[in-house]
């Protein structure tokens, strides 16, 4: 069935406007950004020729190179802006809104909770945590997931007949916190899951258990 005139028209209406939707932000930005290159160079292109010789000032490769130099300026100073809202700006607005969260009952709960999970999941604090283990805690004969963060313990090491190493068992859902324990080496069973598949077992409690036996790498074909 062919289309109606109103249909076609209805159609053509709103492929106008969608091109418009996505062209108008492009236009703004190139105007803008004409704008501000046109006006540091009128503002700046006397000082650039007060500074040049007088044969040098009526060459016509001038106007070209000014143009130029201009639209490096307007580039620098764009991106000094962007680095400065990034990173100081940003910082700022990033605090007010901290700060408001903490102030409703509730969500600064929600807010601190999540915040401690991704400190634990940062490369700084991750990096603490060496190795993935199994020890027997809270008693003998029930097991718990833990994380080697040290193998030297000075003091404690030379007041104890065995090598002991220390484990830290995080608490579930939240692994920000724990216990802190020193148990002789014999007594830790060491775990082919990474630290972060540890992790996930952990603030999942126990429902997400990475598959064992761990997926082998495929065999590459061998090279000619």
């Amino acid at each position: 069935m062919a289309e109606s005139p109103a249909s076609r028209f209805v159609t053509f209406r709103n492929a106008f406007l969608t091109g418009l939707l996505l062209l108008a932000p492009l236009v703004v930005t190139l105007w803008a950004l004409a704008s501000i290159i046109d006006i540091v160079g009128g503002t700046f292109r006397p000082i650039f020729l007060f500074y040049l010789p007088e044969w040098l000032r009526d060459q016509p490769f001038l106007s070209l190179l000014w143009d130029i130099i201009a639209t490096l300026i307007v580039v620098l100073l764009i991106t000094t802006v962007g680095y400065v809202s990034r990173y100081v700006f940003g910082k700022y607005l990033f605090s007010i809104a901290e700060r408001a969260v903490q102030s409703i009952p509730g969500a600064n709960a929600v807010y601190n909770t999540v915040k401690q999970i991704m400190d634990t999941f940062s490369s700084q604090k991750r990096n603490l945590f060496t190795k993935a283990v199994l020890v027997q805690f809270p008693r003998a004969g029930l097991h718990s997931v833990g994380f080697i963060t040290n193998k030297a313990q000075g003091e404690p090491q030379a007041k104890t007949t065995d090598e002991v190493w220390t484990v830290f068992v995080p608490t579930t859902p939240n692994p920000t916190t724990g216990f802190l324990i020193m148990l002789p080496k014999r007594d830790i069973i060491e775990l082919d899951m990474t630290v972060g598949e540890a992790m996930k077992l952990i603030i999942s409690g126990g429902t997400v258990v990475p598959p064992w036996p761990a997926p082998k790498a495929p065999d590459l074909p061998p090279a000619n």
